[in-house]
């Protein structure tokens, strides 16, 4: 057994007696901060979780970046699968596994995708792509 773990002793393990209680955690996470919020009632079962996730605090630059993104390479309405990696590249910068954890049971990405022209009126729509 190496010495460190034979230093940690015994009491590493403590029971718990349940109870009606509220625990929040936070802990930086490669993603960002991860905010976990925990009540129990009286037997110890949680009746409430709050979870505050990467996703949370990265909403807004990533809704920037996509937007500066198609800005920058759709023009004239004008688009093909190489520019929507592309502007999904601003997303994976944040978040590299939204991408892959937003898909459905079929396979299609469950993102619904709207081309505004200069007015902000739709010209197109994309939801399987």
């Amino acid at each position: 057994m190496a010495e460190w773990f034979s230093s940690i002793g015994t009491g590493t393990r403590v029971s718990v007696t349940p109870k009606a209680a509220r625990g929040v955690g936070c802990v930086e996470a490669p993603r960002g901060t991860l905010i976990h919020d925990y009540e129990t009632d009286e037997d110890g079962l949680i009746t409430n979780v709050n979870l505050i996730v990467g996703t949370t605090h990265n909403n807004a630059p990533i809704n920037m970046s996509v937007k500066q993104a198609a800005k920058a390479l759709i023009k004239d309405g004008n688009y093909d699968q190489g520019i929507l990696n592309k502007v999904g590249m601003a997303i994976r910068a944040y978040e590299p596994c939204l991408s892959c954890a937003t898909h459905k049971l079929d396979g299609s990405i469950a993102v619904k995708l709207e081309m505004r022209d200069a007015r902000g009126k739709v010209i197109n729509t994309i939801t399987n792509w």
